[in-house]
């Protein structure tokens, strides 16, 4: 458990804060039993998410890719939001300016009730068209494979953020935006290590902000933040609720 004092501190800058960011990770997500999906965890018919998650994969095979990306949904539709998820909920309805960066693309935020949220990978929840571009919800279970777009025909993709392709930039300048205006930053429950979202401590350290870090272990950000915070996210976080 983290020492009171340090809870302390970072009750404190959370109650004077004007402006809060939130960035989470799939630590936030584990402790609601959602897989990581990469490494061990992500292990699929001798598949590894590396080599299906990718463009070229769903060039080359889109009915295996999709087939993979199904399970994975049927997997997350089981997992609930969990007491953290709730209380950065809290904290956004308490903040005057509020906003949630996300990493997960598991849409346990939104179920929770975050409004306020740029989900920087995707959501596993939407689909866009390879034609038209058009984006759009799908909660199909099993989803129809291979999945045919409802205004032009063409083949349906997961609305996900792939290795080798770059981040939305309406996100991008969004999560600029609240970065740097923030007072207070936490780091929920991210190893630190994939960028861009791994430079984001930096950015609203640079710009003046306290940055507060929650994670089972040391990260690469550790020595740059002002206060680690090692737990999990589902313990530690509505902690950080309670009067100052």
């Amino acid at each position: 458990m983290a020492p009171g004092s340090d809870l302390g501190i970072v009750r404190r800058q959370l109650s004077a804060a004007r402006s809060i960011t939130v960035l989470t990770g799939a630590g936030i997500s584990a402790d609601s039993g959602v897989p990581t999906f990469r490494g061990t965890d992500g292990l699929w018919k001798n598949f590894r998410a590396e080599d299906l998650a990718t463009p070229k994969a769903f060039e080359r095979d889109p009915r295996l890719v999709w087939e993979w990306y199904n399970w994975r949904r049927e997997l997350i539709a089981t997992k609930q939001p969990n007491p953290a998820h709730k209380a950065i909920v809290e904290l956004e309805r308490r903040s005057p300016d509020f906003w949630l960066i996300t990493q997960n693309v598991d849409g346990l935020h939104r179920d929770a009730g975050s409004q306020k949220v740029s989900e920087i990978h995707g959501n596993i929840w939407k689909v866009r068209c390879t034609g038209c571009g058009v984006v759009e919800n799908n909660r199909d279970m099993p989803i129809a494979i291979l999945p045919s777009c409802a205004h032009c025909g063409s083949l349906l993709r997961p609305h996900i953020v792939w290795f080798g392709e770059s981040l939305f930039a309406d996100d991008l300048d969004c999560c600029a935006s609240a970065l740097n205006r923030c007072d207070v930053l936490l780091v929920i429950g991210t190893s630190g290590v994939v960028y861009p979202a791994a430079g984001f401590a930096s950015v609203a350290k640079e710009a003046g902000a306290f940055v507060a870090e929650i994670n089972l272990d040391p990260t690469p950000q550790s020595a740059l933040v002002d206060i680690s915070l090692q737990g999990r996210a589902k313990d530690l976080v509505p902690l950080l609720l309670e009067p100052v």
